[in-house]
């Protein structure tokens, strides 16, 4: 069966954005982004909350993609080949291919989406996955700690929900990023 992972660069401190919304601090160098592309490639499905997508479009629909760097062009092919469910109440219209709008999060509709699968799914974006958190949906928990403390902001994990976690595995990069990969104990 498929699983949702809910993966994340986040700040030591435990945030993916600062309390000014920028997240400059969390760009990961070439080692990091082809650790994550590999991490990403056996994706099939992205589920988003409206502002998560928005901020992943430019994987599709910026004209300079063909400047960017091999591993960030690596990540653009392998972000246009998945599919990607948006959950958002205000949303009109998509612009990236591959993508259809689902206007109201509902745990047992994201459950059969998860038994129908046949490839692992994400979920992108602290609010929307909060949401799944809260319905024990999240299988596996992926974390790149950034060596930043950012002091507050947009926390990376719900607050107000445990979650008892198995440490899968874990990685260092010169960089000073750590990766911890967690399973959740349901």
């Amino acid at each position: 069966m498929a699983k949702l992972i809910y993966m994340m660069i986040t700040s030591l401190d435990g945030y993916i954005a600062d309390a000014e919304g920028s997240f400059d601090w969390a760009m990961p160098d070439e080692a990091v982004h082809t650790f994550v592309n590999d991490l990403e490639r056996p994706i099939g499905t992205h589920l988003y909350g409206r502002r998560m997508y928005e901020l992943m479009t430019v994987w599709e629909t910026d004209p300079t993609l063909g400047e960017y760097a091999d591993y960030t062009r690596d990540y653009a092919q392998i972000w246009q080949a998945a599919d990607k469910v948006v959950f958002s109440r205000t949303l009109q219209a998509v612009s990236t291919s591959r993508t259809r709008i689902v206007r109201e999060f509902r745990p047992a509709e994201v459950r059969r989406m998860i038994a129908d699968a046949e490839r692992d799914l994400s979920i992108g974006g602290a609010a929307l996955a909060a949401e799944a958190f809260r319905a024990g949906l999240v299988d596996e928990v992926h974390l790149v700690l950034s060596p930043v403390a950012v002091g507050g902001g947009k926390p990376a994990l719900p607050h107000g929900v445990r979650l008892d976690l198995e440490l899968l595995d874990e990685r260092w990069f010169g960089n000073g990023m750590v990766y911890l990969h967690y399973r959740t104990l349901k």
